[in-house]
């Protein structure tokens, strides 16, 4: 079947490759164009040279494309995949976490949530933005599915700027129940039911039965909870941790409310105040510190092989078979997508963009309501909407005041006085991408 898809940052380490990868071993998207755009000539080079060698190794029947002019990429697509990092993506990571510290900001991370999560979100929502002015101008009726962190802000900002789009954002957390439920049920995945929701990087699973029986599923993972996960090997995305890492959080979370978390301390303790006090800090430095290695080394250490290995014939990205019921008009259940609130979470506003599961067909992706949502874990997320709200307000005004009323929405933030300080800082040492603010 015949399809333009536009992988948008196709030159970024893992997505790009990965992506073109998992859409080899599609047959049903056999047919399709693919077409690689970045701004970065050189690696997008790069990944297009090794896109159409392994096409060619493969014998799969795809049209690769090439080029760094967005409106030539975008014309006729019905696909649109956004992955894209503004500048030096650890430089800046490394400024956006270990300044607020120095301001006595205990924040965790620093990518997602908390003062980082707002320098990040306001460096990488406007040029998205740009991205999605063309998508409206040019193929509007494209299906656009963002994959960029802060995925809550970036996805507020882009429905509210652009709410006949259609917009939907996708993370890889949701996987690790397909992974960790078998083994906590003691049953194969296919014979498992689960609900999982919140927001992104801060959802819990709500439920798991069995299928064959209608069993509840949750007295046995409550019966191996701590001793599965205490000796559980972290793995965000294939970045390997040490057994237990990073369950602090993760383990304080479910003591208290009683869900199983979705994922671990570097993005749960992001958006909690008491979080820096149980957090694994071990754990996620550990973490970050493979991570950034990899990510620096990955064409050096050919790491990109895996991606086209066609005995894995699992796809790693989700949106491949969430285009693939699209175009089949399958009413396929996606497990997690984060998409606006209509009201799949009672508890928070309509506005505020979700993760929860979803059925998939031709008209496109369609949020399913969670029902008693429980109010005591509700309660963490609301503590999320005038940050998210506000950050979207700042971007959008391009208004520095906005911003500051960001930071004090936040939870992490305790103290006036040094948040602003943060900000005047965060401001002049990246001017060059929120100098903007005003």
């Amino acid at each position: 079947m015949s399809n333009r898809i536009v992988i948008i940052g196709a030159g970024s380490t893992n997505f790009g490759l990965g992506t073109v990868g998992d859409f080899y071993k599609s047959k049903i998207l056999e047919g399709s164009t693919l077409v690689l755009h970045d701004i970065n000539a050189e690696t997008l080079e790069n990944t297009k040279n090794i896109a159409l060698s392994y096409k060619e190794k493969m014998g799969v029947n795809f049209t690769v494309e090439a080029t760094t002019s967005r409106p030539d990429a975008l014309k006729g697509a019905d696909f649109c995949l956004i992955s894209i990092e503004v500048g030096r993506r650890f430089d800046l990571w490394d400024q956006d976490w270990k300044t607020p510290l120095q301001y006595g900001i205990k924040q965790v991370y620093g990518e997602n949530g908390g003062p980082g999560g707002l320098f990040h979100a306001m460096r990488q929502i406007p040029p998205i933005i740009q991205i999605c002015e063309d998508i409206e101008k040019i193929c509007p009726d494209a299906f656009v599915f963002s994959y960029s962190n802060p995925m809550q802000r970036i996805c507020h900002a882009l429905t509210t700027r652009f709410p006949n789009l259609k917009i939907t954002g996708l993370c890889h957390e949701i996987k690790s129940m397909d992974r960790q439920l078998p083994t906590l049920m003691e049953t194969e995945l296919s014979n498992i039911d689960f609900e999982a929701g919140g927001l992104n990087h801060f959802s819990i699973l709500l439920n798991a039965k069995y299928k064959d029986n209608g069993k509840n599923g949750y007295p046995f993972i409550k019966q191996k909870f701590h001793d599965y996960y205490s000796g559980l090997i972290n793995d965000h995305e294939g970045f390997y941790s040490k057994p237990g890492a990073e369950r602090g959080v993760f383990f304080e979370l479910y003591n208290q409310y009683g869900y199983l978390p979705i994922t671990t301390d570097s993005h749960l303790g992001e958006y909690l105040a008491w979080a820096y006090s149980v957090a694994d800090h071990d754990g996620i430095l550990d973490f970050y510190d493979n991570y950034k290695k990899r990510c620096l080394t990955y064409y050096d250490n050919d790491s990109y092989h895996q991606f086209f290995d066609m005995n894995d014939s699992e796809p790693h990205e989700r949106v491949i078979p969430i285009i693939e019921n699209i175009v089949t008009d399958a009413n396929a259940l996606e497990h997690a997508v984060n998409i606006p609130n209509d009201g799949f979470i009672e508890c928070l506003p309509k506005d505020i963009v979700v993760e929860v599961p979803a059925i998939i067909n031709k008209s496109g992706v369609h949020g399913k309501k969670l029902e008693n949502y429980p109010k005591s874990f509700g309660t963490l997320l609301n503590s999320q909407v005038g940050v998210i709200q506000m950050t979207t307000d700042a971007v959008l005004s391009k208004s520095k005041q906005n911003a500051f009323c960001a930071l004090l929405a936040d939870p992490v933030v305790d103290n006036a006085k040094t948040a602003a300080s943060l900000l005047d800082t965060m401001i002049d040492s990246q001017k060059e991408f929120l100098g903007y603010l005003q």
